[in-house]
């Protein structure tokens, strides 16, 4: 993980979400999920390019089961773009970077 990506736990999303200046990606996620580890790379690279834009944060299922169900996650890798705290664009499935930028275009 990048040090532009940050990592989200039960006790701090909704803090860090809410309290966020910029638009936020949050990667629902799993250390077993296959397409999770290969999009990792890909966040971590809009991270750093959009660095100031957009803030892209991970949050591991497994780790914080009710966070996940709070937003109807149901496969993984999901990815919910949060702004100003609310939910406002939600992408299912590992996308080549070029897919996941034109979906976030209107964030960034």
């Amino acid at each position: 993980m990048s040090g532009s990506t940050i990592t989200l736990s039960a006790s701090t999303f909704d803090e860090e979400v809410s309290g966020s200046s910029t638009p936020i990606l949050v990667d629902f996620w799993a250390e077993w999920c296959g397409p999770c580890k290969m999009i990792a790379p890909i966040l971590d690279e809009i991270a750093a390019e959009h660095q100031g834009t957009l803030t892209v944060a991970k949050l591991n299922v497994d780790d914080a089961p009710d966070i996940a169900r709070r937003f109807g996650v149901m496969s993984i890798p999901t990815m919910i773009l949060f702004r100003d705290g609310a939910p406002a664009k939600q992408i299912v499935g590992a996308k080549p970077k070029a897919a996941l930028l034109d979906d976030l275009g209107e964030f960034l």
